[in-house]
This record gives C-alpha cells, structure tokens and sequence, in this order.
C-alpha cells in the first residue's frame, strides 16, 4: 500500500478548485488574497501557488496591479470542452474496459457505488464523486496523461453542470446512464462502453448549449 504525501499547496488547490467550481466564488471580482489565506489558516506563499495552476488549469486569469480572477464561463468554451471531452473518454474508457485489472475494476466499482449514494443523499459532493467516477473509467492502462486530461476537462464542465443544469433536477437520467455504463465496462464490452460514455457526453452537452442559448435569448 502506497502512501500519498500531498502538500498544502495542493490542498490548497483542491479548496479553491471546488470554490470555483460550485461558484462561491464569483468571477467579477478580484480573489482577496489576505483574507482567503487567513481563512484557511495558511501563508501567502501556498495560496500564490495554488492561484498560479488554478490559472494554468483555465479557471482564472490574471491581471497586471488587479490579481486573480474566475474565468467566465461562456459558450465557446462549452463547445471547446466538450468536442475534448467526445474525442477523448469514450475511446479511452472503452480500451480501459478491456485491460483493467481487479483492482482497477474494484475501484471503478466503488467509485460509481459512492456516486450512487451522494445522488441518493443529495449530498454537496456529487461533482467530486462524478469526477472520480469518470476518472475511474479511463485509468487503467497505464496512462496517466489520459487520466489528466479526463480529470481536468471534468473539472471545468462540472462548472457549467452546477450553474446551468443542477437545478433543473436532471440528476436521475444522469444516473441511469452511470449504472448502464458501470455495467458495459465491467463486462468489457468496449463497444458498449464508448456508446454509452458518447451518449452521456452529448446528452449533457446539449442540455447546456440549449440552457445557454435561452440565457443568451433573454
């Protein structure tokens, strides 16, 4: 067993990541470094680090004597993530299906079964369960860019998902096709898995450009 020693830089990260990413953050005004660093109890110099790949991640940008802000959401970047997101994770968890190995398909098991009760309890961690869930699908294989890829590109459509779908209450056939999905790629069926991850993908998709165009619309 493995011991993963995580700094508090990333810590740090992880904090803010899900701020951003469950909006308590807002985007129109600058992140206040002296008091987020007092109210987590840290120095500057962690937090400055986080700010920095939380930039290189996409989910702020940064200006000259102003400092970090949330990067808005718009609809080129849906389009972006999520033509990424259809040319990347089908494929990928389908070739997962055929070569994951026990563990590997004991913790996609146990991640879609954590998934199952957050949804079940309505608890604020469904996009941290969601994202770990997806992960799982395309780690086996030895292939940790994929993996990264898949888990960054999730990150900032969960974004999109909570401000835009979440409240319409269209978790249910979301985890219809989580449970569809878990089964094909448990029974390795490849061709079924990438069906079912694309369906999924353009199923959210287009929930999305169809809630923005009527933002747009108004």
């Amino acid at each position: 067993m493995s011991i993963v020693v995580r700094t508090l830089s990333e810590q740090v990260f992880d904090v803010i990541r899900e701020r951003i990413v469950t909006g308590r953050l807002p985007h129109d005004v600058a992140i206040r470094q002296d008091a987020l660093a007092a109210e987590l109890g840290i120095s500057k110099i962690p937090l400055r680090e986080a700010l920095a790949r939380l930039e290189q991640e996409g989910l702020l940008t940064s200006q000259a004597n102003r400092g970090y802000f949330v990067r808005r959401m718009t609809a080129g970047e849906v389009d972006e993530i999520f033509a990424l997101r259809l040319a990347i994770e089908p494929r990928a968890a389908g070739f997962a299906a055929t070569v994951a190995g026990d563990e590997e398909r004991a913790a996609a098991q146990r991640a879609f079964d954590e998934l199952d009760a957050a949804i079940g309890n309505s608890s604020p961690d469904i996009g941290v369960r969601n994202r770990i869930f997806h992960a799982a699908l395309v780690r086996a294989g030895d292939r940790p860019l994929t993996t990264q890829l898949v888990e960054r590109l999730q990150v900032m459509s969960e974004r999109y998902v909570i401000a835009y779908l979440r409240p319409t209450g269209r978790q249910d056939r979301a985890d219809l096709q989580h449970r569809q999905l878990i089964d094909a790629w448990l029974d390795r069926d490849a061709a079924a898995t990438e069906h079912l991850l694309a369906t999924h993908i353009q199923g959210r998709f287009d929930d999305l450009k169809g809630r923005l165009n009527a933002e747009g619309a108004r």
